[in-house]
């Protein structure tokens, strides 16, 4: 860009980083950490960089028993845990660690590191461990309570009480109507549930070497680049700024792990240049959350949930990534329309070309874009395991850090990703953790079967109004929960209700779809953590931009439901190429595509009508006869079925002839 015309520019009135840390302290638990400053912040620092390199080292290279791994990763991530979050909120004694917390990590990291120090003996005795005619029934029983305790008490302070809710209401049921030996040991001693299930397992094993990834991704400078390729693909277009926010928003969010984190790097440079072309506070924070959320969606690490969904679908995690794409690119599509709506209606021009970056100017800089490629490729042939890929994939994103001129890797930059990647961890183990005890307390009083019947009982059968239920399900469970325990909490719970025969959801649209309804927590009123991370920045009203965020994510409220009647849309029952033999077979392979390419588009289309209803602006405002007009319109066109798909056309066609035929003739008047 040409910095004397930026610096020219008049400044718009934006929040400082301080501004959004004094937002995020106050409303997500993630912000509230300890003050450490020398020797102490060096300490914690360089224990926390140390458990990054740890991980890597057991994910690629230890043999111990599963057992013995996850208790001491466990251990590990209580210890950082309590060394960085305090009992409350507000607590800002520098260097202050008191005794009463020194005293819950050891009740927690005492038993964990106990049992992996004790891992055959406790496998050999069983449920013996739980059971009260063992003589060491209560040191065992003990042991138990206090991990399960110490583990609970960091997920409420980092993550928060919602959560703990679901945990506490389901072990007091499981309590109640179970032996209380068998709970504590499926909850502690199983591998199969509880503590170690599943979302642990993943987490330790692949999780922690992605967000490590992401670290160190994020500081080779590819933000900086994904700015300014969005910058000069779409910013000298109407509204410029708000469609660079977006693109670059999706871009940053391929490699970002996290709504608010994703944010607060795009949205300091895009919210400001929003604001200086014209768009409203709240609307310039409200593009930058909505489009910062679509990250979690993104291929190819879709906020770490990702490779949870792999493990639960029992496909491999290039598939996942693979059925994600058309849904995330129709959500940022919608997104994109909804921006350019708004800009059409308040007369926004785009930033001017002299003051954009030329694409040819940033093609030096493509091989910033190298270690994303080298790990999509690795993970997409398969060639080695996900965590040898990411490993590999780091290494590279390092030495391209030390060749990138503009934004070098030194070393401190190599020690600040090695302690992001393990904080960044933090908070993820611990609500995997707690996904565990949800998914071992439904297990152990099989309740799963119970809620299938309740929900079908209430819907009467209607798959329409069961995906209703569990989108409220999502919504709620998910307001200021990280979307990886969110997404494990409805997979146990919601997902297996959606699969019932009763229903009739096909697997991976029922993952799909309690996946992306616990994402958009992050936007929805009355926990929506981005939209109130973008509010700070914009200084705007939180719950104003977190309404106008979700009007702007209305896509991730809809597409669920046409991947769910319509699994097409997630490459469901396509054969590989590969694989095809005779026209037949080619025919019938080029028809499913043709189907996809039909539900792609009259999906979009109806985004497109729906976007225009909210936004109140066609060619022209719209008065209130057509913004309903438009609204049934693109809702038909996204219902399955030919004659809904005709009947939406129809309307949406009409409608926009007559907005451009009275706008033309305004025009000429």
């Amino acid at each position: 860009m040409d910095s004397d015309r930026r610096d020219s520019a008049p400044q718009a009135d934006v929040g400082t980083i301080q501004d959004v840390e004094a937002v995020m302290k106050k409303y997500d638990r993630e912000s509230n950490v300890r003050i450490w400053e020398g020797a102490p912040k060096q300490a914690v620092r360089l224990l926390t960089a140390a458990f990054s390199l740890y991980c890597v080292w057991v994910t690629l290279y230890s043999t111990a028993m599963p057992e013995i791994r996850l208790n001491v990763f466990l251990g590990l991530i209580l210890t950082i845990g309590y060394l960085n979050y305090p009992i409350k909120k507000g607590l800002s004694r520098v260097n202050h660690f008191p005794w009463y917390d020194a005293l819950i990590l050891l009740a927690g990291i005492v038993p964990l590191f106990y049992f992996a120090w004790n891992a055959k003996s406790i496998i050999e005795m069983a449920l013996r461990v739980t059971n009260p005619r063992n003589p060491d029934y209560p040191f065992y029983t003990t042991m138990a309570v206090l991990a399960v305790l110490s583990t609970m008490e960091l997920c409420r302070r980092c993550v928060g009480i919602p959560i703990l809710c679901v945990v506490g209401g389901l072990m007091a049921y499981a309590f109640s109507t179970v032996r209380f030996g068998k709970v504590l040991y499926d909850l502690y001693y199983s591998t199969g549930d509880g503590l170690r299930s599943t979302p642990i397992v993943v987490c330790a094993q692949y999780i922690v070497v992605f967000i490590l990834f992401g670290a160190f991704l994020e500081r080779t400078g590819i933000s900086a680049f994904f700015i300014d390729l969005a910058n000069a693909v779409a910013g000298a277009s109407a509204g410029g700024p708000a469609k660079v926010a977006v693109i670059s928003s999706a871009l940053c969010g391929m490699v970002s792990g996290s709504s608010v984190g994703n944010t607060v790097t795009t949205g300091s440079v895009t919210i400001p240049m929003m604001k200086r072309t014209g768009y409203r506070s709240e609307f310039a924070g409200a593009v930058e959350a909505a489009a910062s959320t679509g990250g979690q969606i993104m291929p190819p690490i879709m906020g770490a949930a990702a490779f949870l969904m792999a493990e639960y679908m029992g496909i491999p995690y290039a598939q996942v990534a693979l059925k994600a794409i058309l849904p995330a690119a129709l959500y940022f599509a919608g997104i994109y329309i909804a921006v350019h709506l708004e800009a059409r209606k308040l007369g926004l021009k785009g930033i001017p070309r002299e003051e954009l970056p030329r694409l040819l100017s940033l093609l030096p800089k493509v091989y910033l874009l190298l270690p994303l490629v080298v790990l999509v490729v690795m993970v997409s042939l398969n060639l080695k395991t996900m965590q040898f890929s990411a490993t590999v994939a780091i290494g590279i994103a390092i030495l391209v850090g030390i060749v990138n001129p503009d934004d070098r890797l030194t070393p401190t930059k190599f020690l600040d990703a090695l302690e992001a990647g393990g904080k960044g961890t933090i908070t993820v183990a611990v609500a995997c953790a707690m996904a565990g005890l949800v998914a071992g307390c439904i297990t152990s009083t099989g309740l799963a079967s119970r809620l299938i019947t309740m929900v079908v009982s209430i819907s009467g059968g209607h798959t329409f109004i069961a995906l209703v239920l569990t989108m409220v399900c999502c919504i709620i469970l998910g307001m200021g929960v990280p979307t990886t325990a969110n997404y494990c909490i409805m997979a146990a719970t919601c997902a297996p209700i959606l699969m019932s025969p009763e229903i009739g959801i096909p697997k991976i649209c029922a993952h799909f779809f309690v996946f992306y309804f616990g994402i958009v927590a992050d936007i929805t009123p009355p926990v929506a953590l981005a939209a109130y991370a973008g509010s700070a920045i914009a200084k705007a009203p939180p719950m104003r931009t977190a309404v106008n965020a979700t009007k702007l994510a209305i896509a991730a409220f809809i597409v669920p439901y046409i991947f769910a009647f319509s699994p097409s849309m997630l490459f469901e029952d396509l054969h590989p190429l590969l694989q095809i033999a005779g026209a037949g077979a080619f025919l019938n392979h080029a028809l499913t595509f043709a189907e996809v390419a039909v539900i792609c588009v009259t999906a979009l289309l109806g985004i497109f009508g729906v976007a225009a209803a909210l936004n109140g602006y066609l060619f022209r405002p719209l008065n209130p006869a057509f913004r309903v007009l438009m609204a049934a319109g693109g809702l038909s066109m996204m219902v399955p079925g030919t004659t809904s798909d005709a009947v939406g056309l129809a309307v949406l066609s009409a409608v926009c002839a007559i907005q451009w035929s009275r706008s033309r003739g305004r025009a000429a008047a």
